[in-house]
């Protein structure tokens, strides 16, 4: 057992708290097993009839997974990068097969593996606290933890945009790509806990609580997004992009920072996810973290972010012309431990 998640049982609800406030709940591997077995249990519990996920704190619901220990262990050579991935992406499927209500209450910041305990629950309330993003091409990874499903199943081409760019969206944004399902008052979401608690039906209470989050900032560049973030390849997205409006020019600027090998094999994920299930995206994602373990932009984007934090990760390759389609086909074969399995 782990204090950095707390189990407890309100009413009906079973009700899981991200308790690493100073992490900004970060999750570590014992909390992904300790959700795992939770959940499972829960599922043969007559007396719950509804999980419910919170974040403790004022800031996050959970700003991503312990990457700065994935930093150490992959330097130190050991296995705790394949368990722990191994772990959390099993975790992830589990909410997503769950077979009772599961309502994510994103109050704050729902970055990477954040996004992973809540994108595949069918319930996803977000705030004027909710701060999403996929910003792994940032830090020399990719959108994982589910993420190629979920932005694959997005409007038009928003997840492609997302993935790529990192871009961070608030509360209108998130109901407009489909990441909340519901919105309400932060101020409103301890009331919320103890109705969801008391039993009735999930969608009419969260229907009572939902409240509209405005006009969306990304539906005004919907048609620039669709028609940039299209294409197939990354150098392709770059030039379009450099030929369109100074909001595109800077989406371009954007994605010139990230890790060239990471845009490429994610953006061929993303692709790759279309019309798959989320089990085999997980499959596919794990067999992609598994040969960034053994590359170089992982552990320069955590140097340059979080260790050092001098902002200038130093990629190789440098230039997208560099990273081959061999090289991208590389990251897609199964590890030598075998593919995931759940």
């Amino acid at each position: 057992m782990t204090d950095d998640i707390v189990f407890e049982r309100r009413g009906c609800a079973g009700l899981i708290t991200l308790n690493r406030p100073q992490a900004l709940n970060a999750l570590n591997r014992e909390m992904c097993l300790a959700l795992h077995r939770q959940l499972d249990a829960w599922a043969g519990d007559d007396g719950v009839s509804v999980v419910i996920t919170r974040g403790a704190g004022e800031k996050a619901f959970c700003a991503g997974g312990d990457v700065v220990g994935l930093y150490h262990s992959g330097k130190e050579g050991t296995s705790e990068w394949e368990g722990f991935f191994a772990d959390e992406y099993r975790m992830n499927l589990a909410i997503g097969t769950f077979p009772k209500p599961y309502v994510a209450l994103v109050d704050g910041f729902s970055m990477g593996g954040g996004v992973g305990v809540s994108v595949h629950a069918p319930y996803r309330v977000v705030t004027e606290k909710t701060l999403f993003a996929m910003p792994e091409t940032g830090i020399g990874l990719i959108p994982d933890v589910g993420g190629t499903h979920a932005l694959a199943q997005m409007p038009g081409e928003v997840g492609t945009y997302l993935g790529l760019t990192g871009a961070r969206l608030k509360a209108a944004d998130c109901m407009y790509a489909g990441y909340g399902t519901h919105h309400t008052a932060s101020a409103r979401i301890e009331a919320l806990t103890d109705a969801l608690a008391q039993g009735g039906d999930v969608p009419e209470t969260l229907n009572a609580f939902h409240s509209d989050a405005g006009p969306a900032p990304l539906e005004a560049v919907r048609a620039e997004i669709d028609r940039h973030f299209a294409f197939d390849t990354v150098e392709a997205i770059m030039e379009s992009l450099s030929l369109g409006s100074d909001w595109a020019v800077a989406q371009r600027d954007v994605l010139m920072k990230m890790s060239p090998t990471s845009m490429k094999i994610s953006l061929r994920a993303l692709r790759e996810a279309k019309g798959d299930d989320l089990a085999g995206c997980l499959r596919r994602e794990y067999r992609l973290v598994s040969a960034i373990k053994s590359g170089h932009d992982f552990f320069e984007g955590i140097r340059a972010q979080l260790i050092e934090k001098d902002k200038s990760p130093r990629w190789r390759p440098a230039a997208l012309r560099d990273v081959t389609d061999e090289m991208v086909d590389g990251y897609f074969a199964p590890p030598a431990w075998g593919d995931l399995s759940f």
